[in-house]
């Protein structure tokens, strides 16, 4: 993990590719089915991109068929829900608790899992550490 955070979002600029800032500093989305992680099934554990911060274990990854990495839980603690009024609907942002880059959004009651939870995920905002 990054021990040493950008304090500017200028540093953060410097540090990620531009397609990653939209995302994680802007709160960009990316395209549907168009994320590295979309389909990936590899254990291992989902970090922050930007930070390094571990977010999602991989058995928390399900298929929603929504066009983006899809998950039920988050590590305990390490993602924030934020309320969110863009676009003209109201919906609930998570971000990164250590580094607080935008990661996507959370929905509750679809019924997709027993939690009821989905964490819909923007690959650019996450990087997979394989197991083993």
């Amino acid at each position: 993990m990054t021990t040493d955070l950008p304090t500017t979002e200028e540093e953060w600029r410097i540090r990620l590719s531009p397609a990653e800032f939209r995302v994680l500093r802007e709160a960009g989305t990316e395209a549907p089915w168009s994320g590295e992680y979309v389909s990936t099934k590899t254990a291992g554990v989902y970090d922050c991109r930007a930070c390094g911060a571990q977010l999602y274990p991989s058995d928390t990854k399900f298929d929603s068929h929504c066009g983006w990495p899809s998950f039920d839980d988050a590590v305990p603690g390490a993602v924030k829900e934020i309320d969110d009024h863009s676009h003209g609907m109201v919906r609930t942002e998570i971000r990164c608790a250590r580094c607080d880059s935008h990661l996507g959004h959370v929905f509750r009651g679809e019924g997709f899992t027993p939690k009821n939870t989905r964490h819909c995920v923007n690959s650019l905002s996450i990087r997979l550490t394989a197991a083993g």
